[in-house]
């Protein structure tokens, strides 16, 4: 029996982990590197952990598997998802515009966004600046049933058939409700597992094809298992979104040069009692690369971080878990022999690009600059001049 566990994967998540919690003085952390093309787990830590050598009278949170058993809400990572199903009804194109000005008031209680805008958003700018009200608006458009229908398709409201007995059972809305659907699109209300949202996600770049995933290595003669979740179509889409989001919008701090690295930020305060507790946050992000042509996620998350000076006090998914998987690209990268590209190049540049309008056809390189005019005649020194 060979694992798919890479060791020398293992290693860098765990040190890169470490990193995070010492930095942000966090309680946990846990990552996860996936191979979108067959469902292999190549690297899963969670911290705090133990030494299997002497695992009596440990504190029991280092006995527990963030990764698979924990189950929480995922913050704006589920937009992933939301999107995915949006554009995959083929009611919703990604230049479509929904209103992100006015919130919505579902009882006492009232959406809003976590910087409001002046202005209503596409889909493409809705993932782009991770838009709460833009994400309601877009799957209240499509109704409760489709949203459950689509989830659970997605692997969503069942545990993962991965190869350990620390799968943690999602919980779900029952009923689901319309105002289950208006906070599930963002990413609360519905709890899974680390290794749920990295499955899913796998399945929306990769194709569209769902793998189970697997701590086996499995062999490259026998065809991988899977079931087409989403079109083509609809996850080249997903990719531009992706990548759109690292070089335009709220992971900046997840690139690696030459690597091509795209995904979704995520920040979800946890709940604690019967409300959410403010300053007690989830901070995510779930990375792939090379996003022109997708094999590998890298998700890290982690367990309320607090916010530094470094980071002006943010404490988001975007200043706490993006840099992070852009360090572990880098290191990564060439172990599982992803050579860096020029992501210039025009073949990158067609396959990833996207703009705020929702537009797909990168523009026109800007001419040469003119060379400036001369005279093509020889100058001749005035006579009696004489060259020194």
């Amino acid at each position: 029996m060979q694992l798919s566990i890479d060791l020398r994967l293992q290693h860098i998540m765990k040190k890169e982990l470490q990193t995070t919690i010492d930095e942000f003085s966090a309680i946990g952390a846990t990552g996860i590197i996936y191979d979108v093309r067959n469902g292999e787990v190549m690297s899963m830590v969670s911290l705090p952990d133990f030494d299997p050598h002497n695992p009596t009278g440990l504190d029991p949170d280092t006995l527990f598997n963030r990764a698979t058993l924990g189950v929480y809400e995922m913050g704006s990572t589920f937009k992933i998802f939301n999107t995915a199903m949006s554009l995959d009804s083929g009611k919703i194109r990604v230049s479509d515009t929904f209103d992100t000005i006015n919130n919505i008031k579902v009882g006492r209680f009232t959406i809003r966004e976590y910087h409001p805008f002046r202005h209503n958003l596409t889909v493409a700018e809705v993932f782009q600046e991770s838009s709460n009200l833009g994400s309601v608006r877009m799957a209240m458009s499509l109704g409760v049933q489709h949203q459950k229908s689509f989830l659970t398709k997605l692997g969503m409201t069942r545990p993962t058939s991965l190869e350990l007995p620390e799968n943690g059972w999602p919980l779900v809305p029952n009923p689901w409700r319309e105002v289950n659907t208006m906070t599930i699109s963002f990413g609360h209300g519905m709890s899974v597992s680390p290794m749920h949202t990295v499955n899913a996600a796998a399945s929306i770049i990769n194709g569209g094809v769902l793998h189970p995933p697997t701590l086996l290595k499995r062999d490259p003669a026998v065809e991988v298992p899977g079931e087409q979740v989403i079109s083509p179509k609809t996850s080249a889409m997903m990719r531009r979104l992706f990548r759109f989001v690292v070089t335009d919008g709220t992971a900046k701090s997840a690139n690696a040069k030459g690597y091509v690295v795209g995904g979704k930020t995520g920040t979800a305060e946890k709940q604690k009692g019967r409300s959410y507790a403010r300053n007690s946050r989830m901070s995510s992000f779930l990375g792939a690369f090379p996003m022109h042509d997708p094999r590998y996620i890298v998700y890290v998350l982690v367990d309320e971080p607090k916010g530094t000076k470094k980071t002006y006090g943010f404490a988001t998914g975007g200043w706490v878990a993006a840099p992070a998987v852009g360090r572990i690209v880098k290191q990564i990268g060439p172990l599982l022999g992803v050579q860096p590209v020029d992501e210039a190049s025009p073949d990158v540049i067609n396959a990833t690009y996207i703009n705020t309008a929702g537009q797909t056809t990168p523009p026109a390189p800007p001419p040469p600059p003119a060379q400036p005019k001369g005279s093509t005649v020889a100058s001749v020194p005035p006579a009696g001049n004489k060259p020194r």
